[in-house]
C-alpha cells in the first residue's frame, strides 16, 4: 500500500512539473513579442510635419544633414552612420522645459555612454543666438561627453527643414515668419537605417525610461 500512495505521489509531481512546463510554453508562444513602430509623417500629428511630406506614409528615413557642434567641428549623417540615436530640439536660453530636457538627455547619456552603437543629437532652434562659443559653454555645464552628444548650430532654414520634415517633431511659429520654430519636449529615436521609431516626452520620467529600454532593445535587435 505505501509503495503504491508513493508511486501515485511521484506520478502526481510529474504531471504537475509536465502542466508547468506546457503552461509556461504556451505562455511563451502567445505572448506579443516586444517590437517598435516605423513613424512615417502621415503616422504623426500635422502640427509637427511640414505639409509637403504630410502625405508620406511609408519609406521615411532622415535626410542628409550638415551642422556645426560644439567644438566648432562640421557634424554629417556620415558621424551618425549605422548608429542608433536620439534627437532633440532646444535653445540655451530656455527656462521652461529646456533645462529638465537637458538634464533627462544627461541621464540617456549615462545610460548609452558604454554603448558604442548609440549616440545623440540636440539642435539649437536659435542659431543667431547659440554660436559655438555659446553651446561649447552651455555643453561644459550640463556634462557632455563630445564623442557622444552633439549640440549643434547651422543655418535657421536647414535647422527648420530636419525638424518637420525629417524628425517630425517641431510645431510652426508665427505664420508670417516662415522659418519660426516652436521647439516641443519630443526626444526622436532613430534607428541605424535613419527611420524614426518613437517620440518620448524629454520632461517626464517615466518616458525617459521608457526611451532607454527602446534604446537597449534596439541594440540587440537591429
Amino acid at each position: 500500500m505505501l509503495s503504491f500512495f508513493k508511486k501515485y505521489r511521484l506520478f502526481f509531481i510529474g504531471l504537475l512539473l509536465f502542466s508547468i512546463i506546457t503552461i509556461s510554453l504556451f505562455y511563451s508562444a502567445l505572448k506579443p513579442k516586444k517590437s517598435l513602430p516605423i513613424y512615417n509623417p502621415s503616422d504623426v500629428n500635422p502640427e509637427l510635419v511640414d505639409s509637403t511630406v504630410q502625405y508620406v506614409s511609408k519609406y521615411h528615413t532622415i535626410a542628409d544633414f550638415s551642422f556645426t557642434n560644439q567644438n566648432g567641428k562640421t557634424i554629417t549623417q556620415k558621424d551618425y552612420e549605422g548608429k542608433i540615436y536620439v534627437a532633440d530640439f532646444f535653445f540655451t536660453t530656455c527656462q521652461s522645459i529646456c533645462p529638465k530636457m537637458t538634464a533627462n538627455m544627461a541621464d540617456v547619456q549615462k545610460a548609452i555612454l558604454e554603448n558604442p552603437k548609440v549616440m545623440l543629437l540636440s539642435h539649437t532652434v536659435t542659431p543667431e543666438i547659440d554660436s559655438v562659443l555659446v553651446l561649447k559653454k552651455y555643453a561644459l555645464e550640463k556634462g557632455v561627453v563630445d564623442s557622444k552628444w552633439n549640440l549643434v548650430t547651422g543655418d535657421k532654414k536647414d535647422i527648420y527643414t530636419m525638424a518637420r520634415k525629417s524628425y517630425l517633431a517641431v510645431k510652426l511659429g508665427k505664420p508670417e515668419e516662415l522659418y519660426d520654430m516652436v521647439h516641443t519636449e519630443n526626444f526622436v529615436l532613430v534607428d541605424s537605417k535613419r527611420r524614426v521609431r518613437g517620440f518620448y516626452d524629454g520632461t517626464n520620467p517615466d518616458e525617459i525610461k521608457k526611451l532607454i529600454e527602446d534604446i537597449n532593445w534596439l541594440s540587440t535587435n537591429e
